[in-house]
């Protein structure tokens, strides 16, 4: 799977659907024509803030949303970009939790994604 490493990749995937969750928060983003990356895999990306803990903290949080996301790949849709924003609960957590929750966590920002836009009365 495809990581985000570009700081403009993960502002664009922050305008996108938000779901909170207590261990991490995840953003999703659909890329169409007017995305720079039209079609293919879906490309995930991590951030674990600073006041989750010192570097070592964080780059196990991350370690651990790497594996659940590598042995969750079919779970993430074509297209779609993703951002894990992880919290200090992420630590924690068994890692089977962890994982049924992303999985839900995925199924809800499908759901808010492929959602009819409303149309606003004039």
């Amino acid at each position: 799977m495809n990581r985000l490493k570009k700081r403009a990749a993960f502002k664009a995937v922050a305008k996108g659907v938000r779901i909170n969750r207590e261990a991490f928060t995840l953003q999703a983003l659909r890329r169409n024509d007017t995305n720079e990356l039209r079609g293919g895999d879906p490309r995930i990306g991590f951030t674990v803030t600073k006041k989750v803990g010192n570097a070592v903290v964080r780059n196990r949080i991350k370690r651990r949303f790497r594996a659940l996301s590598d042995t969750m790949r079919d779970e993430f849709c074509d297209q779609t970009d993703y951002v894990i924003v992880a919290r200090r609960a992420a630590l924690d957590a068994p890692f089977t939790d962890l994982g049924d929750e992303l999985a839900m966590a995925i199924g809800a920002a499908r759901d808010k994604i492929e959602r009819p836009a409303v149309q606003k009365r004039a």
